[in-house]
Order: C-alpha cells, then structure tokens, then sequence
C-alpha cells in the first residue's frame, strides 16, 4: 500500500483503538500551514455539473476530535466558526471518539436550523446500492450551500491512487462535486498535508458502509 512516511505515523495512532465513531490522526495544532491553505477550495460553478464550497480548514487538535472537526470544517463553508471543543462536549467526544453520525447531525442542526440535516446509515452489504442516493444527497446539500459529513472506516483511494486509512473509524467533510456528483471533494482534518483529496463517489460509499452521513 503506497503511503507516506507521514500517512502511516498518523495511522500509527489513529489504530490504538476501533470504536464506532471513529478516531485518526496525530495531534496537530490548528493553525494554517501552507499546505492548509493550498489545499482549501473555493466556490466554483460552471454550470457542468460541478461545485466545490470554500472551506476555511482547521486540523483537529487531537487524534480523537475528528467528529467535531469534520463538524467545524463543514459548517466553516456557510460561514460559522464555533469552537471544536464547545462540539466535543455536544457530542459527547471521549478519547475513544465519537459514538455516531447520530451525535453528529443534532449539532450540525444546532448551527444550521431545525432538521436541515438529517442521518443516513448505509449498510455494509447495501454500498453499491446506496450510491446513488449518497450522490443526489451530496449534490443537494452543496447546491444548498452546505457540506456533508460522513463517518468512514477502512481504506480507500483517492483519484490520484493515493489511499487513505482509517481502520478505527474517522469523520471527514464532503464540500464539493464534480461530473454531476460520480467525484465529490473531500475536506480532511487529519492531516494538513492531504487536507483536501477528491474520491468517486463509489469508493466513499463503500468507505461508509456499516456507519452513515448526515447531508
């Protein structure tokens, strides 16, 4: 598996545990590296099928704040900033991460407006199925202005055949789509360094089965 030095560091420490929620990364301070700030992306409609949200990215602090990361990361493209801490607590984060997507989609609300947000589990013999309703979802929520969040585990390649893996779970953001939503963009907190990646939107589907999204 081709994989940085970096990569396997973080996943060194993202595999002390496998919870249900999900926990990755080492401990990084949020602060905007060059690479953070190359990696943001922009709005950007050209009316073929394609839209991407400005993300003002932050990694998480820790290697088990990713929910509440993923959740900050998501709501900075609508122009809100709280606190990953004040979401931690929402969450009920532990250092053995966050439970579900299920605590994740009350705070989005919380920020956004009642039942804006809603869950969606995607089973694990179900992936192939769900792809196409976790395309319109993705693609709805952006053209609404909002990011996804999605709870993965496992590992998947990304368009460049770079391969990301969290086999004790994770939370990251989904801010943007292209080719009618088959690519969609993904904003990582995990590390700074492939803050921002794109995946078919096959190989997420398949990435969040046995857990779920909120869109």
């Amino acid at each position: 598996m081709a994989t940085t030095l970096l990569r396997k560091t973080a996943l060194t420490v993202a595999g002390i545990a496998a919870t249900a929620g999900g926990i990755a990364g080492p401990a990084i301070a949020a602060q905007a590296t060059p690479a953070e700030r190359a990696a943001q992306v922009q709005t950007d409609r050209h009316g073929h099928g394609e839209r991407e949200l400005g993300v003002r990215y932050e990694a998480q602090p820790n290697f088990y704040f990713c929910g509440p990361a993923a959740a900050r990361n998501a709501l900075s493209v609508q122009g809100k900033n709280i606190d990953v801490d004040a979401m931690a607590k929402e969450m009920g984060t532990t250092e053995n991460g966050t439970n579900s997507i299920n605590d994740i989609t009350p705070v989005l609300n919380k920020e956004t407006g009642k039942d804006v947000y809603k869950s969606t589990e995607i089973p694990v013999d179900k992936a192939g199925e769900k792809t196409d309703k976790l395309r319109a979802d993705i693609v709805r929520a952006v053209d609404d202005g909002r990011a996804v969040v999605a709870n993965i585990a496992g590992t998947a390649t990304d368009t460049d055949g770079t391969t990301h893996s969290f086999e004790g779970g994770h939370y990251i953001s989904v801010v943007g789509y292209r080719d009618g939503g088959k690519v969609v963009t993904i904003a990582d907190s995990a590390n700074p360094d492939q803050a921002s990646y794109r995946m078919d939107v096959d190989a997420l589907a398949h990435w969040i089965a046995s857990r779920g999204y909120s869109s």
